[in-house]
């Protein structure tokens, strides 16, 4: 089904297009004219529209301060945006394989220059394996016009990415219409890698959240849980309080 809305900008790269499109309260990047990759409303462009985007920051929820984040997919950067305006301490890392992306994502979305921001021009996975920068969250939304890049489906990309960890990092992978056999060699890969310490839980429209902890899941209280993600939800502005509550249902490490 086609975007419903207004083009407003057609760019085309060595990777194919690069569409955006505005309707009466929204703003929208898409790769092919059919699927949402990122979605802002113009009345809070700094805040996350997408439920999986919301979903994914539950990570945040196991960190007790967040000081540096890695983005693997800046898209329009509505992930960026709401990290820095959330968190003014926070340093964010978006990698991004097409320029072309950064620059509409700062033409159209209002991703602005800060020295808190550092968008690496790179291939993911060639990005994590020679970084240095250690991350307290790394969110892996590796996605193009055909579905889940197949790179985040590597064992080599996720050990990299535990060992860009801090050591009470979490790793955050958005998994969405993905094939069973290639969820399920996920699957084998992320308990290769991280072993038991995973929780995962569902957002509308088949996406999948899973969250990989370098170390430990964090004992934590399910009280004290409830009440990071009220505190989170304020600052934030997302229902952090139902992705805890969605995580209390999940086996983990609660008392």
């Amino acid at each position: 089904m086609d975007i419903r809305g207004t083009c407003i900008s057609s760019t085309v790269d060595e990777h194919g297009p690069i569409y955006v499109y505005q309707t009466r309260n929204k703003r929208i990047l898409s790769f092919d004219g059919k699927i949402y990759q990122s979605c802002m409303k113009l009345k809070d462009i700094n805040g996350l529209d997408l439920a999986y985007t919301q979903a994914m920051m539950a990570g945040l929820l196991f960190i007790p301060i967040v000081k540096t984040a890695t983005i693997m997919g800046l898209g329009a950067g509505s992930m960026a945006k709401n990290l820095l305006s959330s968190f003014s301490e926070l340093t964010v890392h978006a990698i991004e394989y097409r320029e072309a992306v950064a620059k509409t994502a700062k033409k159209h979305f209002h991703l602005r220059d800060t020295d808190r921001l550092f968008i690496h021009i790179n291939d993911a996975v060639n990005y994590i394996k020679n970084t240095d920068i250690k991350s307290d969250i790394i969110f892996s939304d590796l996605y193009n016009s055909e579905g889940m890049e197949p790179k985040q489906v590597q064992s080599s990309y996720l050990h990299d990415c535990k060992n860009a960890l801090n050591k009470q990092g979490v790793l955050v992978l958005n998994i969405c219409h993905t094939e069973l056999k290639l969820r399920e060699e996920l699957d084998e890969l992320l308990a290769l890698q991280f072993e038991n310490r995973r929780l995962s839980f569902d957002v509308e429209n088949e996406n999948t959240i899973v969250l990989a902890f370098k170390n430990d899941i964090p004992s934590i209280k399910r009280e004290e849980l409830l009440t990071k993600g009220k505190g989170l939800q304020e600052k934030m502005n997302i229902p952090m309080e139902r992705y805890a509550k969605l995580l209390l249902d999940t086996p983990g490490s609660w008392s």
